[in-house]
């Protein structure tokens, strides 16, 4: 989808429409761009950028903070129409999805006529407008559907994958921040088909256990199914204070509910964990994470709480103001309903 959260907002408001518009929250109490419509993004206002950042670049931003119940029902529509064409729909998130349209319920044997169907779908159904790429997988399929953005469809056929490649920058494989990037050209790695040809033991030295996957995306091979039932790798929630904490006990509490948040939302998708997660932001915006890991699974929220505080007291907090506090869930396994403490494996 397009400008996702931006879009419902212009669509759902007359007064929005055509106007640079962020959402997200306030600029003097530390918020954070979620989504950007098209006219601020001519700015550069980009989602994840800090709201007081982004109305220096654009004065003019109107911003509204989010309303994900409007998002995720838009979303649900979109969703239908997908799986109106095939079952094998693997979401990503409320606005991304892949298909397997190789077998469908049209009976269209071109996955280019499906996308402009999808496209005029969504269009009619939900007045807003979505992007699509057509690919022999699923890597090449994702960087398709971001490459004419809005309102795009990019198509590449198997003919077309290798001259495709050939003009992509290295940032285009996954997994390759500007951390790795910087990486890669120390090694001389400008462009993605580049990888081919380094030596496995010095990429292996530059990028440890992502070397292999890195050197099959740049010859265009990606051989994952799309997975309608895709699990669930984690849940997390975190919160950016308007005033840095510098209290130890305030913390604590902020902490403490941040985990039973979490435990809640495990226990709603019927799920336990075995780590926990602490992801801590001091006021000098260094960040550090602690982990925990136990044998047996769990989703108590007074042991996920314990578990958090414990590794709240492995960092510096009590001695340093901390503007940002997260806790996450992983190692997830899915339980049984009918028997909360019985645990089946997958």
């Amino acid at each position: 989808m397009d400008a996702f959260y931006a879009s419902v907002e212009q669509r759902d408001d007359p007064a929005l429409r055509g106007r640079p518009l962020a959402v997200g929250g306030s600029p003097t109490s530390r918020g954070v761009v979620a989504a950007a419509s098209y006219e601020a993004r001519r700015f550069g206002v980009r989602s994840a950028m800090p709201m007081a950042r982004a109305v220096r670049l654009c004065p003019e931003l109107l911003i509204v903070r989010p309303d994900f119940a409007r998002y995720r029902a838009a979303s649900q529509q979109v969703m239908a129409i997908l799986r109106g064409c095939t079952p094998l729909v693997e979401p990503l998130s409320l606005d991304e999805a892949y298909l397997d349209v190789t077998e469908n319920r049209w009976g269209e044997p071109l996955a280019s006529v499906i996308a402009e169907k999808l496209k005029a779908k969504i269009r009619e159904e939900t007045h807003l407008t979505a992007s699509a790429g057509v690919a022999p997988n699923k890597f090449l399929a994702k960087i398709a559907s971001g490459w004419q953005k809005p309102d795009g469809l990019t198509v590449i056929s198997p003919g077309r994958v290798e001259p495709f490649l050939q003009q992509l920058p290295v940032e285009a494989l996954w997994g390759v921040g500007p951390v790795t990037a910087k990486k890669l050209r120390a090694l001389g790695i400008e462009r993605l088909v580049q990888i081919r040809d380094v030596d496995d033991g010095k990429l292996r030295q530059a990028v440890g256990s992502m070397a292999d996957s890195l050197k099959r995306l740049a010859r265009g091979e990606d051989d994952r199914d799309v997975r309608p039932d895709r699990p669930w790798k984690s849940v997390s929630a975190e919160t950016t204070f308007s005033v840095d904490l510098e209290n130890f006990s305030d913390m604590q509490s902020e902490l403490r509910a941040l985990a039973k948040k979490v435990a809640h939302s495990l226990q709603k998708k019927n799920l336990f964990a075995r780590t926990v997660t602490l992801k801590l932001r001091y006021g000098d915006f260094t960040t550090v994470t602690r982990s925990h890991t136990a044998d047996a699974p769990t989703r108590a929220p007074e042991d996920f709480a314990a578990r958090a505080l414990a590794l709240l007291g492995r960092t510096d907090a009590a001695r340093r103001p901390v503007r940002l506090l997260g806790v996450g869930a992983h190692g997830l396994v899915a339980g049984v309903e009918s028997q909360p403490e019985q645990l089946l494996l997958r």
